[in-house]
C-alpha cells in the first residue's frame, strides 16, 4: 500500500481512512468517549494533522509504529500506509472538579485536539425504547457516571473558560437531548451560549437541536452568540427515518426544510449543518443526491459513517457498520459536490463539519 503522487495514491488514502473510520486501530488512545449521542465509541487522535476519532478496536489490522499507521496481515507482514497518527493528549482541564465536586469532565469533553462538546441536557424525551434513535446512546454515559444530567449556564462557562486557558481549545458544540417544550431545547442552549461567551468571549460555539416548534429560537441562539447551528437529520429518506428514528421521525422532513432555510436566513450560508448517516439502508446515489440538494440551500451537509456503538439498539440487534467502500463512495460523491459549490467544513469555525474528526470528508476535500 505504497503512496506515490496522482489520483491512484489519493484513492488509496481516502480508502484507508474510511477503513480506519470504521475499523478502528489498535491503539489505547488517552482521550475517548464511549457513550453519548454518537456516533462512535471513539479514541481522538490526529491523522495527518487532522482531528479524527476512531473506534478503539484491538482486533483492527491497523496499528501504529513510531507514530505512523500500519496495515498489519495474516501472516505478520505489516506494510507502511504512509498516514501519521498521533494520540491526543490528556487534557489538563480534566483534572479539576466544580466547587460542589462536579469533575469537569462530566460536564464538558475534549474532542479532537482543541474542541470542547457537551450535552447540556442529557436525557431526551425519545429515548424510550419505543421511541429511541437506533443509533443513540445518549442516555446510557448518564448512567455509567460519566457526565451528570443537566449542565448548568454557570458550569459549562467554568470548564470553557479553562479548557481554553489550559488546553487551547478553539471552538465549543453544545448539543441536547430533545426537551418536553415546544422549543426542543433550543431555550437551554441560548442561556448556555450567553453564560460561555460572557466567560470567554470570541469563542467560536457551534449548538445543535431539533428543529425548534417556533423558527424564532433560531434567531435567538444566534443573537445569543452562537457561530453556527447543527439541525441533525441523519437521512433524507422517510422509510429509513420511521426506521431507525421512530421518534424522531414524526417531525416531518418540511419542518427540518423549514428549519434550515430559516438557520441560513439568520446564520448565512455554511454555517448550518446536518448529519448524514452512511449505512443506514439508504440509496447511495439517492444520498449523494440529497446531499447536493442541501449544498444548493446553503447547508453542509456532514457525511460520516454509521457504526455500531455499545448500548445501541442496533448493536444489540447485531446491525453492523457498512463497508468502507460504501463510505469512500458517498464521500466522494458529496465532497466533490461541496467543493464545486466553494462550501469547506473548516469554513463553519466551530462544530462537527469544522472539527471533521467523525467522518472522512476533509480527506476527501470536503
Amino acid at each position: 500500500m505504497s503512496v506515490g503522487t496522482g489520483s491512484t495514491a489519493v484513492d488509496v488514502r481516502i480508502m484507508t481512512r474510511a477503513e480506519l473510520a470504521l475499523r478502528g486501530v489498535a491503539l489505547d488512545a488517552p482521550v475517548r468517549r464511549p457513550d453519548g449521542a454518537g456516533p462512535s465509541d471513539d479514541g481522538h487522535v490526529l491523522v495527518d494533522g487532522a482531528n479524527a476519532a476512531l473506534p478503539h478496536n484491538p482486533d483492527s489490522p491497523y496499528f501504529v509504529r513510531d507514530g505512523t499507521v500500519w496495515l498489519g496481515d495474516e501472516s505478520g507482514r505489516a506494510e507502511d500506509t504512509g498516514i501519521s497518527l498521533t494520540p491526543v493528549r490528556r487534557p489538563k482541564f480534566y483534572d479539576l472538579t466544580t466547587a460542589d465536586g462536579t469533575r469537569y469532565e462530566q460536564i464538558a469533553r475534549l474532542h479532537g485536539a482543541d474542541v470542547l462538546a457537551t450535552t447540556v441536557v442529557q436525557t431526551c424525551v425519545r429515548y424510550a425504547e419505543a421511541d429511541r434513535c437506533r443509533f443513540c446512546t445518549i442516555e446510557e454515559s448518564l448512567r455509567s457516571g460519566a457526565t451528570v444530567a443537566a449542565k448548568t449556564p454557570a458550569q459549562l462557562a467554568e470548564v470553557a473558560e479553562a479548557a481554553v486557558r489550559l488546553d487551547g481549545v478553539r471552538q465549543m458544540v453544545m448539543t441536547t437531548g430533545t426537551t418536553t417544550g415546544p422549543d426542543r431545547g433550543a431555550r437551554t442552549l441560548v442561556r448556555s451560549v450567553r453564560a460561555v461567551l460572557e466567560a470567554v468571549p470570541g469563542l467560536p460555539v457551534q449548538v445543535q437541536c431539533e428543529p425548534p416548534g417556533d423558527l424564532a429560537w433560531i434567531r435567538a441562539l444566534r443573537d445569543a452568540g452562537a457561530t453556527a447551528v447543527g439541525i441533525h437529520a441523519e437521512s433524507l429518506d422517510d422509510e429509513v427515518r420511521r426506521r431507525w428514528m421512530p421518534g424522531k421521525s414524526t417531525v416531518p422532513m418540511a419542518e427540518y426544510e423549514a428549519a434550515w432555510d430559516e438557520a441560513v436566513r439568520v446564520f448565512g450560508p455554511n454555517r448550518v449543518s446536518t448529519y448524514l448517516l452512511v449505512g443506514l439502508g439508504e440509496n447511495p446515489d439517492e444520498l449523494i443526491a440529497g446531499a447536493g440538494r442541501l449544498i444548493d440551500r446553503g447547508v453542509y451537509p456532514f457525511v460520516v459513517p454509521f457504526r455500531p456503538m455499545r448500548g445501541t439498539l442496533a448493536a444489540r440487534d447485531g446491525v453492523g457498520a457498512p463497508e468502507a467502500a460504501l463510505l469512500k463512495y458517498v464521500t466522494e460523491g458529496v465532497a466533490a459536490k461541496l467543493r464545486a459549490a466553494g462550501m469547506s467544513g473548516a469554513d463553519q469555525k466551530a462544530g462537527c463539519a469544522a472539527c471533521g474528526a467523525c467522518g472522512v470528508l476533509r480527506a476527501a476535500g470536503g
